[in-house]
Parts: structure tokens; sequence; C-alpha cells
């Protein structure tokens, strides 16, 4: 079994769910985050715990750490490390084996500091064979899930899975104020959240699925939430189906490494 912790470049919540999978095999997982993250579904993303220094999703508790010390004995607690270091310039010195870049940035990744045995990427952006060793597919449809060991992943196609009305964004740039509450049952037209002064509303019946935090300045056009019209309060709280296919796959590439 894996003895050495496993990079994590991002604490998202398609990330978390590989964190989570990987947890619960029995990989040890540490995560490497912006100071100042921006995952929508926060309930379910361990790079909430760079705001609240722990953070648990599901049954898993991740900690923030200032350095390798903290993060060595946090893993000994059987929790997930969390340290800000977006451009992982602490962790070079721990050269961890297995990276994997969960940040979805959707560009071709900057080269690493130093040559990990196993470099996997998750969605478009990545080329495996070049600049990743594996890439995982993440668009929804057939090829959800799948490993690639050559070539690159579906293109974005810049659209939200399901209505895309769900999906919240700022109508400018300032300072994100939120009026409602990851969990909470709204209406369509009601006021959710302000940005810069200017009222951001539910479009549809839902439950409020993800919200930014309240005082994060935000730029035009950034997801700041996310209203699912299932209107299922527990749907917010548990990693989804697709974060967990994700950490079924890149379990898959740990497992069958050529």
């Amino acid at each position: 079994m894996q003895t050495q912790p496993i990079l994590l470049r991002g604490g998202g919540d398609l990330a978390s769910g590989v964190a989570l999978r990987l947890h619960h095999a029995g990989y040890p997982v540490l995560i490497a985050e912006l100071p100042q993250p921006l995952a929508v579904r926060r309930a379910v993303s361990f790079c909430e715990a760079v705001y609240e220094n722990t953070w648990q999703v599901e049954d898993i508790t991740a900690t923030l750490v200032h350095n390798l010390p903290q993060a060595e004995a946090t893993l000994a607690q059987r929790h997930i490390p969390v340290l800000i270091d977006p451009h992982i310039h602490t962790l070079a010195a721990l050269a961890p084996p297995i990276v994997i870049d969960a940040r979805l940035l959707k560009t071709a990744p900057e080269p690493l500091p130093f040559q990990p045995r196993l470099h996997i990427g998750l969605g478009p952006g990545f080329t495996a064979g070049k600049d990743v060793h594996a890439l995982i597919e993440t668009q929804r449809g057939h090829t959800l899930g799948r490993v690639y060991w050559q070539g690159t992943a579906n293109t974005d196609s810049r659209q939200p899975e399901g209505d895309p009305r769900r999906v919240l964004r700022a109508p400018c740039t300032g300072e994100m104020q939120t009026l409602a509450s990851i969990g909470d049952h709204v209406q369509a037209g009601q006021v959710v959240a302000q940005v810069g002064g200017q009222p951001i509303t539910a479009p549809l019946q839902g439950v409020v699925r993800g919200l930014l935090h309240s005082g994060l300045h935000i730029p035009l056009g950034t997801k700041i939430g996310d209203i699912d019209p299932r209107n299922q309060r527990e749907y917010c709280f548990l990693v989804s189906d697709k974060a967990l296919a994700i950490g079924g796959a890149v379990l898959e590439a740990l497992l069958s490494q050529p």
C-alpha cells in the first residue's frame, strides 16, 4: 500500500471526491490549495479548511497546515492536510511520487518542479503522454471517468451540465454578500446574494447547492452559486456521483499504470 502521501492539487468538490475515495482505499492524501479557494460546493470541498481551519466532508476531516511537519502530524491522525501552496514550492521538497492535478483549470499545466512517478490530470487542458501520464474524463456521458494514457479529454463545452439556469454568476466585479445559506430552499426570484451591491436572484425553485463566502472580491462572470431544482437538501452535503466516478477512475489509474 502507498506509504508516501499522494499530492492532490486543488480541493474543490470533484477533487474532494477523489480524496474521499483514495482515503477510504487506504491512500494518504495531502491537498495543495490557493490562499482564497472559490469552490461553490464548499460544503463538500476539503478546501473549506482554508477558511475554517478544519472541515469535514462526509466521514473524513481535513485540517489546514502551514508546513511539512504539521502535514506529517495530520496524516498520522488519519486526517487530510491542506496546505496553501498553489505553486507547490513547499511541497517540492517532499517530492510526492504521485501527483493528481484536480484544479480543473482547463489549460495546459505549468511544468512541475520535480518529476513524479505518476502524474494524473482531471479534465480538458491535459495531453496524456505529454504533460501528464494519464488523464481522466470529467465530462458527463458515456466517457465520464474513463482513463486515457494517450490523447486529450473532450473539449470544454463552456456550458453547465443540466439546466443552465441553475448556475449563478457575478453580474459585475465587486464584493460578495450572501443572503441565503447552502441547503436553503428558495423560490424563483428570491434574492440569494449580492455582488457589488447588485442582487442575484434564484432563477428557479430549488435548494441552494453551493454558494461562495461573503466578503470575497469576485470578478465579473465568476460562478458564485448553484440552485438545484431537485430540491433535495441532503444532496448539498454529499459528494456527487460524478466526483465519486472520477475518484474511482483515479484508483484505476493508480492500480493499472503501465
